[in-house]
């Protein structure tokens, strides 16, 4: 059994039968040997695409908290799968990648009820790191990321609110994206933290994201926005290791040779308008709307059910079922305010750069001490909640390396400017 410390606002998200879309199984089976590069599988499937389409010759996994007809969704709990009926439908995302023409190769282990960011399920397993074994993949989608960084699949959907699709690509060395908040239809994908929560992927290329994502979107035309502004978040920037630091700052550097465009310095603060640190986006009003939120979507079931729980969601949970509801409101204000103030900020032709996550993936049992697990948290939330609150679409760019760990760059837009983020991309990477 796992044993760690739990942060009360630790972060992420979370039979056999044949429908019209699932016309061939070949095999169902559950994976549990950690050893094995498949060991971020929960169960082998591989359900063939309904069409043919862009995303031809490609495979993907799917996050366990997204529904896959006729097999039980776990939630990353076995307590929630076994009291749950499999679904009679596919999730709508996994329809329209299966429309597209890729094949499913299984579901893979979430963070128990997507509420973590370290990628650790005690019942479950802790997905293996290919690009660091001995390390966290993160969470909570961290099945999704290990089974891109492992071969697998060429790419993954997951999930993400505080981080859940961001931490792990960062900290595995994959591509991925989290879209503008409800672009992607969450229908058949079992509710997190409802305001901020979104589908995305994760890839082992940019081109296989690209695709994926595209699809998911069902964009249409072309952006006519095009690069002309890049800026650099000075909070993230200053909250990183030293060589985290060190390392974004060469990636920034080699962006303005290729662009031609100088990045701009620009804090938390400057963007809102308000004398606030990049920390207020996690402490004041992402963590609280998430413990508000937690508590109809998953709450109401845990006070009924009386599951068993791992050790470390037990304690963060204990700090959901005490919070204040009433006095705790104020933050949806205030999420709303964020939210304005950077919609207001982000022209179009902006994206906003900084370090994914503040550091590399931490040694596996080496957040389990109260300082350093607040130390992770309290850091990698501060960064991953500025796009949480501002509802943006920010891409995980695996193009850092400390200490021989890979450790993600991220490129933000504006709300609901996904498809300019993407082709921006091109451009800023060449």
């Amino acid at each position: 059994m796992i044993i760690r410390i739990a942060v009360a606002y630790s972060m992420g998200e979370d039979g056999l039968k044949q429908n019209s879309h699932q016309e061939t199984i070949v095999s169902a089976q559950f994976c549990r040997d950690p050893s094995d590069p498949s060991a971020s599988l929960v169960e082998r499937l591989s359900l063939m695409p309904s069409a043919s389409g862009p995303l031809d010759g490609l495979s993907f996994t799917v996050k366990d908290n997204i529904d896959i007809a006729g097999h039980r969704t776990s939630y990353g709990s076995p307590a929630w799968r076994d009291s749950h009926p499999a679904p009679n439908q596919n999730a709508l995302c996994v329809d329209q990648l299966l429309a597209a023409g890729a094949r499913c190769n299984g579901k893979v282990v979430a963070d128990e009820f997507t509420y973590s960011l370290d990628g650790e399920n005690p019942f479950f397993g802790t997905p293996v790191n290919a690009k660091a074994p001995d390390r966290i993949p993160g969470g909570s989608s961290s099945g999704s990321a290990a089974s891109v960084a492992s071969g697998v699949a060429e790419f993954s959907i997951g999930t993400d609110s505080g981080g859940s699709i961001r931490v792990p690509a960062s900290l595995c060395g994959v591509w991925g994206m989290r879209p503008s908040v409800h672009r992607i239809s969450e229908a058949g994908v079992l509710p997190f933290m409802p305001s901020v929560s979104t589908v995305g992927v994760l890839a082992d290329r940019l081109d296989h994201l690209d695709k994926a994502i595209r699809v998911l979107l069902r964009s249409g035309k072309r952006p006519t926005a095009s690069l002309q502004r890049i800026l650099v978040l000075s909070d993230a920037m200053e909250i990183s290791d030293e060589a985290v630091r060190i390392e974004a700052n060469g990636a920034l550097a080699q962006i303005s040779r290729r662009t031609g465009i100088e990045p701009e310095p620009i804090s938390f603060g400057q963007i809102i308008g308000r004398d606030m640190p990049l920390s207020a986006c996690n402490e004041k009003a992402l963590r609280i709307l998430q413990t508000l939120e937690f508590q109809n979507t998953v709450g109401n079931w845990i006070e009924t059910n009386a599951p068993q729980m791992g050790p470390a969601f037990s304690m963060a949970y204990e700090n959901v079922r005490g919070s204040d509801r009433i006095a705790a409101l104020a933050s949806l204000d205030l999420c709303e305010r964020f939210f304005e103030g950077i919609q207001s900020f982000i022209t179009p032709g902006t994206v906003i750069c900084f370090p994914t996550t503040p550091v590399i993936a931490p040694l596996k049992g080496t957040l389990n001490t109260a300082e350093s697990a607040l130390d992770f948290y309290d850091r990698t939330m501060a960064m991953t909640a500025f796009s949480g609150v501002g509802r943006l679409p920010e891409l995980s760019v695996p193009i850092l390396t400390v200490d021989g760990c890979p450790v993600g760059f991220s490129i933000a837009a504006g709300h609901y400017q996904d498809e300019f983020l993407l082709n921006a991309a091109q451009e800023v990477l060449g």
